[in-house]
């Protein structure tokens, strides 16, 4: 298993990255500032994307795993990869999701704990619903991890 930092032709890698943010315009807003991370075990498993958002904090702003490869711990990597990564230059990180039983419960798992949420996000910014496990996604839910 290897990560790596993808630095050229990141929409390359825009069918992963729209399985976790399901709009391309909001893709745009952040994979050009934001260095991607990319793991690799017998071929691609996933990436994620984390920007700087001053001096000492960063966001994980995308992290996606093929759906095949869910579960066997390839997300978890990557997390725990980019806290290593940026644990020198930052001092808190945050990630920004819908308020789903499928993604708050991992970020909690990896060490996050939620820090305030931002209100009809999905509803303001998402041309279309969203939904995750029947239910759907309204407010943004901000979870935070000292580094």
């Amino acid at each position: 298993m290897k990560i790596e930092i993808v630095k050229d032709n990141k929409k390359h890698f825009l069918d992963l990255l729209l399985l976790a943010d399901e709009q391309e315009n909001m893709i745009d807003k952040y994979i050009e500032r934001g260095i991607m991370f990319a793991i690799y075990d017998d071929g691609l498993k996933g990436i994620c994307v984390v920007t700087k958002e001053d001096d000492r904090t960063s966001e994980l702003k995308n992290i996606a795993t093929y759906k095949e490869f869910h579960g066997q711990g390839y997300g978890k990597k990557l997390v725990e990869y980019i806290f290593e990564y940026f644990k020198n230059d930052c001092d808190t990180m945050y990630v920004g999701t819908g308020d789903s039983p499928l993604t708050v419960p991992f970020y909690e798992k990896c060490g996050f704990i939620e820090s305030h949420r931002i209100k009809d996000f999905f509803i303001e910014n998402y041309d279309n619903p969203i939904y995750e496990c029947g239910k759907r996604l309204t407010d943004m839910v901000y979870l935070k991890k000292e580094l």
